[in-house]
């Protein structure tokens, strides 16, 4: 999706709505704005329900600050006015108050970017506004000042997140990814000791292979490879909804009949591919025209080793990631489905899915059909999309089950003897 043929006033409903359903603001928090060629503040409005916006309650602010709409701008038009005073390239401003990252705002204290590889790329850089009366001039001074330096993310004291970019996507992205690795610096604390990735290592994920592939052009489609596409874009945006993905992270790949795979494209917005975004990869070469995920070797390497795997899933669900950012091991004998789908979870670590993809891609087994990369992402494999799903849903739901346990008491693992029960029961291979 191309938002730039999107009316500004539409892409504010759009972005609100994805934000409010997503529960990162309330019906009277959070407020977006867009700045276009002819210099009009595009802005949602004061004491409307946020999650019931429409384009016609978007309010126009024009260059010499006359107002044309329904309703009057939100109260923290100044703070908007200043950052896209003091950063004339920024065209979008988005503010909001979700619990995460409200946590760091009363803390008085940013997320740590270098949990994830990810964070860092998306967000750069964050600093701390001073706090002052919502809708001031002077707090819209203090967020300008941070916004004057150079960066384009202003943790507020005691208020939220404001967060500049070249365009509304981009704002929400970075917005997304800053709430994400909030949570996920919250709930590693919960189970064990931080472990973050050292300055600079996040640029061993800019493997450049992806983009570097042949082209073919593919002369037909089968109705194997059409319903693959389809049943992909379905779990596809089911995991977005469900927080298994960001909106640009998070990578699925199909094996079909004929030895090719589909994998999901570079750098698209989850929330809205469609059937035809999905790029085919046969013999090593990308279908014509489009740019397959960074992962697309790794998950080349797995197929080429592992004949029975026929879906590979690569996500990041923040419970699950908990264990990837810390020295906790992750033991999925806790309930008999978790450790029938899951069985061994390895941890691997982190430059090895980049720099020996061969070696990771040698790991997977009936016995191991999931991993933890440390400091990067888990990757659960199948015989088919829905088995592999199944796997990733289950890890999560593990996961998290675990987190809570911490308050509830000390949790008591499935022994060994019932765990050779299982296999007996249900013909687990070992």
């Amino acid at each position: 999706m191309n938002i730039q043929y999107i009316h500004p006033a539409d892409q504010l409903v759009m972005f609100m709505q994805r934000i409010y359903d997503k529960g990162l603001t309330t019906t009277s928090g959070g407020n977006l704005s867009i700045k276009d060629d002819e210099g009009n503040i595009w802005i949602t409005p004061a004491g409307v329900d946020k999650g019931t916006l429409s384009r016609a309650d978007i309010v126009c602010v024009k260059p010499d600050g006359s107002i044309i709409g329904q309703h009057k701008p939100s109260s923290e038009l100044p703070f908007h006015v200043s950052v896209y005073h003091m950063r004339p390239d920024l065209q979008a401003v988005l503010h909001a108050h979700p619990s995460a990252l409200v946590a760091f705002s009363i803390a008085r204290r940013c997320p740590n970017l270098d949990l994830v590889p990810s964070v860092r790329k998306v967000c750069n850089d964050v600093q701390i506004a001073e706090y002052d009366v919502p809708g001031s001039d002077a707090l819209g001074e203090k967020i300008g000042k941070v916004f004057a330096s150079g960066c384009d993310i202003a943790i507020l004291e005691n208020h939220g997140v404001c967060i500049g970019a070249k365009n509304m996507f981009t704002a929400f992205q970075r917005f997304e990814t800053l709430n994400y690795t909030a949570n996920l610096e919250v709930l590693a604390k919960k189970v064990g000791n931080i472990r973050s990735l050292p300055t600079d290592s996040y640029r061993i994920s800019d493997t450049q292979f992806h983009t570097k592939m042949d082209d073919f052009i593919p002369n037909t489609h089968t109705s194997e490879e059409l319903a693959a596409r389809r049943d992909m874009i379905t779990l596809i945006r089911r995991s977005y909804k469900m927080g298994l993905f960001t909106a640009n992270h998070g990578t699925y790949s199909v094996r079909l009949a004929d030895g090719s795979f589909l994998i999901t494209p570079f750098n698209f917005d989850r929330a809205y591919l469609q059937e035809d975004d999905l790029v085919r990869v046969k013999a090593g070469m990308k279908e014509q025209g489009k740019t397959p995920s960074r992962a697309v070797l790794f998950h080349e390497k797995i197929y080429q080793k592992q004949p029975e795997i026929k879906a590979i899933l690569q996500a990041h669900p923040v419970h699950s990631m908990a264990f990837a950012v810390t020295d906790a091991a992750f033991d999925p004998r806790t309930i008999p489905e978790s450790y029938i789908l899951l069985r061994d979870v390895k941890k691997l670590p982190y430059d090895q899915v980049y720099l020996h993809p061969d070696v990771t891609a040698s790991e997977f087994s009936p016995v191991h059909p999931a991993m933890i990369i440390e400091n990067s992402c888990v990757v659960v494999t199948g015989n088919s999309l829905l088995q592999a799903f199944d796997r990733l849903e289950v890890m999560e739901s593990t996961a998290h089950s675990i987190i809570l346990s911490e308050e509830v008491g000390d949790i008591v693992h499935i022994t060994d003897e019932e765990v050779e029960d299982l296999k007996i029961a249900f013909h687990l291979q070992d």
